[in-house]
């Protein structure tokens, strides 16, 4: 029987959708990136797994994790604050692999406190992490994208940005004023980048993660009482899983997605829909 290889390219395809793309996730030791870098590389790109210089152990064991199943990364350290740091990031991705057409804008903290405790360096931080520090690689990236312009045998887009934001950039949210200012910082951000870039076939989008089992928030589901009262909040009934946000990054930075840019996708459970209101308020 002769090998239908038209059907066996296109289950390839299907399956690994960004064989020969490199991606570069940032904040990927732990948590979302972590997620977001292993959920890309199952899809077939290689991964430059960035990480804050204290975190080196924790990347070393997201690149073994890709490793063992036959991806291919690479850790970097660069606080994504720091343009130098940033810059170097970039040119060491171009110095391996040679490009770089996925960024996974996803390195983030957070520092709550009550607003008139706030002191003014918990609020800078997270402001030059959250969203700087988005800026800053997106500003690399897109010099980049452009530089090499479309590989049409890869992707007909030159290049795709990925902004980690939060359901929190629509949410108010007492207590983190600064983590929420900078998400919604991030949505315009996103925004307005995605409608400078398109017309050099850069595509630009986010995600918007509701409540999610990550390190960053344990204490709002590590123990029974704490999980039960954030799921009166998810319409859905389960807290999100970080596959759920890897999934939603290889999506659109996959050519399913192509003709999305601008857009946020909201992977919540049903959060923001106002679960108040669900016995007609």
């Amino acid at each position: 029987m002769i090998p239908n290889l038209g059907e066996k390219r296109m289950t390839t395809e299907l399956e690994r959708p960004l064989v020969g793309q490199v991606a570069l996730v940032s904040g990927a030791s732990s948590g979302l990136g972590h997620a977001c870098a292993v959920a890309l590389a199952r899809a077939g790109a290689q991964v430059v797994v960035n990480h804050h210089p204290h975190d080196i152990d924790k990347a070393h064991e997201v690149v073994a994790e890709i490793n063992a199943f036959g991806g291919q990364a690479i850790p970097f350290p660069a606080d994504v604050s720091d343009q130098a740091q940033v810059q170097s990031l970039f040119a060491q991705a171009k110095q391996i692999f040679g490009t770089v057409h996925i960024l996974v804008n996803n390195a983030g903290i957070q520092q709550d406190a009550k607003f008139t405790e706030m002191s003014l360096d918990q609020w800078q931080r997270v402001i030059d992490v959250n969203l700087t520090g988005q800026f800053l690689c997106a500003q690399e990236a897109c010099r980049e994208f452009i530089r090499r312009g479309v590989q049409k045998d890869l992707s007909p887009a030159a290049g795709k940005i990925i902004c980690m934001s939060s359901v929190h950039q629509a949410i108010p949210w007492a207590g983190h004023v600064n983590y929420s200012a900078s998400k919604g910082g991030v949505m315009m951000l996103m925004e307005s980048l995605a409608q400078e870039m398109a017309p050099h076939r850069i595509r630009v989008n986010a995600i918007a993660p509701g409540a999610v089992r990550t390190p960053i928030n344990r204490d709002a589901w590590d123990t029974p009482e704490a999980l039960n009262k954030l799921l009166t909040l998810i319409p859905y009934g389960r807290i999100g899983e970080p596959d759920d946000i890897g999934r939603a990054a290889v999506w659109l930075a996959s050519d399913a997605s192509d003709y999305i840019t601008g857009t946020t996708l909201v992977v919540d459970g049903g959060m923001m829909l106002y679960s108040a209101f669900n016995n007609n308020g």
